[in-house]
């Protein structure tokens, strides 16, 4: 058995599909067939059932999908060591990040570490709070970036940065102007939101539950996947939300968007690091760029 095996068996394993598992992994769907049955027939088991034109994983397949991982995860470790005793001169860094992190506050911070160290191949993907974690539990991500707290007792958490959330209107809104939402206008009002899981949602429920408004009775009309699409959508709409004001402040400086007066709750950019894994000597320098020691 090799790690390419392992690999393509993980690729496959993970998108019960051939042909897609073949494309992320930048192979024919044929050498990833053969690679299956090979392993299959030299160890006398069956890794996946196949069912028409779809493939699902047996029995055995979900038991060796998870040793696979762990042996990959090792490898993938050993290869970070010896890169960094070639001085960073070549590797590859997995960030994994929440929405408004990765789109607003990250960029800039990975573009100075890309300027220094250009032989280090960055990978940045965005999830909400819960694919972050996962990613840097499972060793998918070698570092991530979420919004507010998190109860993980396998991460290691510190604080980053902090930002606020705002809530906005379009201008013809009867909110727009407003100084203050009563308890009795959230209640009231029509509400565009983000996923359940993500950062943004799960703070703007703290910040109602701590004014005696309980979230599960807004008015949601609509529940969209990122920051932009919700203010997309007042901009044509009538509807309200809670956002980051790092992706609201240039709707807001631009006049398309109207700020209401809201208690406004300080969150926090927090760092997820596996307590148990080597940091590498990527990811330690690209914390040191995004979080300075103080002169």
């Amino acid at each position: 058995m090799t790690f390419e095996q392992l690999a393509i068996f993980v690729a496959v394993a993970e998108r019960e599909h051939l042909t897609k598992a073949a494309a992320a992994i930048h192979l024919t769907p044929s050498a990833v067939s053969a690679s299956i049955r090979s392993l299959e027939q030299h160890y006398g088991v069956e890794l996946f059932h196949r069912i028409g034109r779809r493939i699902e994983l047996t029995s055995t397949g979900l038991i060796f999908l998870e040793e696979a991982r762990k042996l990959l995860a090792r490898s993938r470790s050993v290869e970070l060591i010896l890169n960094e005793l070639g001085g960073m001169q070549r590797g590859s860094l997995s960030v994994f990040a929440s929405q408004t992190i990765a789109s607003y506050w990250l960029p800039p911070r990975l573009m100075e570490f890309h300027k220094k160290f250009p032989g280090i191949a960055l990978q940045l993907t965005i999830g909400n709070t819960r694919t972050v974690a996962d990613a840097v539990i499972s060793g998918e991500a070698d570092i991530g970036f979420v919004e507010g707290e998190l109860d993980e007792p396998a991460l290691a958490a510190s604080i980053m940065a902090h930002d606020e959330l705002v809530v906005v209107v379009g201008p013809s809104h009867p909110w727009a102007g407003k100084k203050a939402l009563a308890a009795d206008d959230i209640r009231g009002g029509q509400w565009v939101m983000r996923e359940v899981g993500s950062g943004t949602r799960s703070a703007f429920e703290e910040t109602l539950n701590g004014m005696g408004v309980k979230a599960a009775g807004l008015n949601i009309v609509l529940v969209l996947p990122s920051n932009e699409s919700i203010l997309c959508a007042l901009l044509a709409g009538t509807g309200a939300a809670a956002v980051s004001r790092l992706a609201a402040q240039q709707y807001i400086e631009s006049g398309k968007l109207c700020e209401v007066g809201f208690q406004t709750r300080i969150r926090e950019f927090r760092l997820l690091r596996h307590k148990e894994r080597h940091a590498s000597k990527a990811a330690m320098t690209l914390l040191d760029i995004c979080h300075p020691a103080p002169t």
